[in-house]
């Protein structure tokens, strides 16, 4: 690997000219599917996988993972943070792909203001001065925290202003209660609220042209898809579990009309028996097969 340290502290202004000097493609190849690999967890402070509770924070590790994702065919393009990109930038290994800049991480996990997710990452400007394809917001929404609204009004601008300069903007919203005493945030993954934060997030700012969704994979899935027109990218979820059963849930899922593929992360990076190259050769095989 490159001596990114190295780079970064001699030569920081090879970054922005990789940035410029990138060879991008087209949002959508043919058959219209997408395989995005998300890697924006550590800025949030989510660093475990399974029961290694800092398996993200390895970060040279990390980024072997993900350069060996991206070198699979089929894999359309990667998710995340400024470090994590300005990193494989520097690896040569974002040419030709799609690339999507994570805005809000200001919600660090297990904080008391985890649900007041400030705008810490990305802005719409810097997604469009480096040539990113758009942007990814996190958007949890509890009818009991205050901190919802202005979650809420920051997600509607950075939609704004991502349309403004024909940038997607990819909205993950979730219905989510604090469970007492510990007052740990926990999403809801039932159908109906679900549709829920479907229908709040669709709402998002003055026009939706350039307003794509991140779901999770939920029970009835058929009839949560009902619930939109925008196009859509399922969530891979945590690698829990049998990595078949998960395998055929995507299968499932990805036949329906407004599932446009899949964004996953941990899943693949870290597969349980540690083959990063076959489980996205998995994955590729099923959005684009």
């Amino acid at each position: 690997m490159l001596d990114l340290t190295e780079i970064r502290a001699r030569h920081p202004e090879r970054i922005r000219s990789a940035w410029a000097s990138r060879t991008r493609r087209d949002l959508l190849p043919p058959d219209g599917q997408l395989l995005v690999v998300a890697a924006d967890h550590p800025a949030r402070g989510a660093l475990g996988v399974r029961g290694d509770a800092l398996a993200m924070g390895r970060r040279r590790d990390l980024l072997e993972r993900l350069a060996t994702a991206l070198s699979r065919p089929g894999v359309d393009g990667v998710l995340g943070t400024a470090d994590v990109l300005d990193d494989l930038l520097l690896m040569g290994a974002l040419e030709g792909k799609l690339v999507f800049g994570s805005m809000n991480r200001g919600g660090l996990q297990g904080a008391r203001f985890e649900l007041d997710d400030r705008f810490t990452g990305y802005t719409a400007d810097e997604i469009a001065a480096r040539g990113l394809d758009g942007g990814k917001t996190l958007t949890r929404i509890c009818l009991d925290d205050p901190g919802t609204v202005a979650t809420l009004e920051s997600t509607a601008r950075a939609v704004d202003a991502l349309a403004a300069r024909g940038l997607v903007a990819m909205i993950e919203p979730f219905l989510s209660v604090r469970d007492a005493p510990s007052g740990k945030v926990r999403n809801l993954l039932d159908p109906d609220s679900t549709i829920t934060s479907i229908g709040i997030a669709s709402g998002l700012g003055a026009g939706s042209a350039h307003t794509w969704l991140k779901l999770p994979v939920v029970a009835e899935l058929e009839r949560v898809m009902e619930s939109t027109t925008l196009p859509s990218l399922l969530l891979g979820g945590d690698p829990q579990g049998d990595p078949q059963d998960t395998y055929t849930q995507w299968a499932e899922a990805l036949k329906l009309a407004a599932v446009r593929g899949l964004v996953v992360g941990r899943a693949l990076l870290y597969p349980p028996d540690g083959d990063v190259a076959a489980a996205v050769d998995v994955a590729a095989g099923l959005v684009h097969g």
